[in-house]
């Protein structure tokens, strides 16, 4: 298996809106005066993010980045509620990082394991069917519920690769040349830098030994701080358990391949210091070249790395190959496995971790030469409301007063004609009632 990684991605969500409540009556033949029988509207689909092991790439949303639920059916007659809208399943690799900016905060959820799911937009409630208003004094309800509409978000996508191994070093290197010889991969070979701009997957097989390769852009001075490819590089290599170090060992951009192994190894430790104590075999690579041959006594003798980590190769012509996977299979098998355990069936999903706030809480501020009114469960209602029926308005004031919204806003000096804001509705303050 192999394949170019398309690690990032902006992909635009839709919950499903709630379906519209019924304001109907019976209407039977011996029933002349039937009472309200109007149903509720179905809840709109949920929008999940769920971690699918036959996935190891992004590359789906470089076609498709608009995803919407079902809506909500709507209420009919005889109290029946709408169909419920269809949920909808956006699969993503696992160790998919997914943000989002809400209420001007910004939350990530790392889906690491297999079946991993996230709920990431909530479909919106139905609406309440008339049969709900019904009281002993209010007998003929002519007011239903509009649904909730489904909520809106802009996801950022980032894969942090989950890999068994990840080839580092310097551009030009020669992690390119080893993936294509060790595995199918075909990545871009060139005698330049950065030939590699993002990261190739390959799967190597020894005996019975089976492990994935990652080769991970190059690394230059300043990669800890988003230099060259430098957050490319680094955000995949947290998450390898073994890396191969690949070392120029002639040189050939005229550099010095000692200062070049602690040039890599400073960057990791800079970015994340777990990294540079992470295991590490050392690969003296190009030694098919007179220049490589020169200073591979001296790399033996200076570079801080056990004889037992230390390889000689020539990925060209694959001199040394076989000893170098050898050994990587044995410590992949003493090594405990990168991916997690698979989630159970019934485990719950994740959420976005936001502060729970009091429906209840409202804010009123000046907007304007009006009021502007805050609140989660005000706004739900006016978004909700069918300003079309014409007894809409008096269940506002209602609830504005049981409240204390309209006693709030008495207080900060509101006038007859003052417009008051709620969502995205303008209403006009009277002293006797709202109006549209």
């Amino acid at each position: 298996m192999a394949g170019e990684l398309y690690d990032q991605a902006t992909i635009f969500i839709k919950s499903g809106s709630g379906g519209n409540g019924a304001a109907t009556f019976r209407r039977e033949k011996y029933i002349p005066r039937g009472g309200p029988d109007g149903g509720d509207g179905g809840r709109g689909g949920n929008v999940y993010l769920v971690a699918d092991a036959r996935i190891n790439t992004l590359l789906s949303f470089r076609y498709k980045r608009k995803f919407s639920a079902g809506n909500g059916g709507h209420g009919k007659k005889q109290t029946m509620r709408g169909k419920q809208g269809q949920d909808l399943e956006i699969t993503v690799p696992p160790g998919t990082v997914i943000s989002a900016e809400i209420d001007n905060e910004t939350y990530t959820i790392d889906l690491e394991r297999p079946g991993q799911r996230l709920l990431a937009a909530r479909g919106g409630k139905g609406g309440l069917g008339n049969v709900h208003f019904a009281t002993s004094t209010y007998q003929v309800p002519r007011i239903a519920e509009l649904g909730e509409p489904g909520e809106e978000l802009t996801l950022q996508l980032e894969l942090k690769l989950i890999a068994d191994v990840g080839l580092v070093g310097f551009p030009n290197a020669g992690k390119s040349t080893l993936l294509s010889v060790i595995s199918a991969a075909r990545p871009k070979i060139a005698p330049y830098p950065f030939t590699t701009l993002q990261p190739n997957l390959g799967i190597v097989e020894v005996g019975y030994d089976r492990f994935v390769v990652a080769d991970i852009p190059g690394l230059i001075e300043g990669a800890h701080q988003g230099v060259g490819l430098g957050f490319d590089f680094l955000r995949h290599v947290e998450r390898t358990r073994l890396l191969l170090h690949i070392v120029d060992a002639a040189g050939v951009d005229g550099r010095d391949p000692l200062e070049d192994y602690h040039q890599i190894n400073a960057e990791l430790r800079q970015y994340q210091p777990e990294l540079a104590g992470r295991p590490q075999i050392v690969v003296l690579n190009k030694i098919d070249l007179p220049e490589a041959q020169a200073n591979v006594e001296r790399l033996r003798r200076e570079l801080p790395v056990s004889q037992d980590n230390l390889f000689v190769i020539a990925a060209a012509t694959r001199e040394g190959i076989e000893p170098l996977l050898q050994h990587v299979a044995q410590n992949l098998r003493d090594m405990p496995t990168l991916l997690r355990e698979p989630v159970e069936p019934d485990e719950p999903p994740l959420t976005w971790p936001i502060p729970e706030v009091d429906p209840n809480i409202f804010v009123i501020e000046r907007e304007g030469e009006g009021w502007r009114v805050h609140g989660r469960r005000i706004e739900r209602l006016i978004t909700m409301t069918n300003f079309a029926q014409p007894d809409s308005l008096d269940r506002i004031a209602r609830v504005m007063a049981a409240s204390g919204i309209a006693n709030a806003l008495m207080e900060m000096g509101v006038q007859e004609g003052d417009s008051v804001y709620i969502a995205k509705e303008e209403l006009t303050w009277s002293d006797t009632d709202l109006y549209g």
